[in-house]
């Protein structure tokens, strides 16, 4: 399932990346919980949230059976 997630992810990633942003998978937990983190721009962005549900989650839903949801992380700074 990691593979599927990353495939669709890559299909996103042009996007995000025409703006100077990025995401990186984190997990997929067997419950079909995806973590990603938001790079670049995208990190900082207002839209971020719309980003992750409307374009990134729903990519990933539609390519990859088994999948719940996505959730953001982010980094914790030390």
């Amino acid at each position: 399932m990691k593979e599927e997630v990353i495939k669709a992810l890559d299909s996103v990633r042009p996007f995000l990346q025409a703006d100077d942003g990025d995401v990186e998978l984190v997990e997929v937990s067997n419950d079909g919980i995806v973590k990603v983190k938001l790079t670049g721009a995208c990190e900082v962005c207002p839209m971020s949230v719309m980003t992750l549900r409307a374009g990134i989650e729903r990519s990933v839903l539609r390519q990859v059976p088994g999948i719940r949801r996505i959730e953001a992380i982010t980094q914790q700074k030390e």
